[in-house]
């Protein structure tokens, strides 16, 4: 599933929100926050053009870096690897990047 995602998947998904299962027991709202293109111009042939997620939960807790369960009305479930990036007035903030 992960192969096919591209920024223009989730690029109308910027404001949504996502399910992270932190742990069996423990589920955190994420919201995406932005869908940033990693490289200008068209896409090589036959590969997907880099792209970055970035998502923003709660203060607390604060998820380490490494890869979880995500659930999304649309995508459904799938697993992404998320890397806290540090807090913003809003909420801890967390990237996945795409090669």
């Amino acid at each position: 599933m992960l192969e096919s995602f591209t920024i223009e998947t989730f690029a109308p998904l910027v404001g949504g929100v996502f399910v992270m299962h932190l742990d069996p027991a423990t589920d955190v709202t994420l919201e995406l926050v932005d869908a940033l293109s990693a490289r200008a111009g068209p896409p090589l042939a036959e590969m997907r053009s880099p792209f970055s997620l970035v998502f923003r939960g709660p203060h607390e807790p604060v998820a380490v870096q490494r890869i979880y369960q995500l659930d999304h009305p649309t995508l459904g479930s799938f697993e992404l690897f998320l890397v806290p990036v540090g807090p913003d007035d809003r909420g801890m903030r967390y990237e996945a990047v795409f090669t």
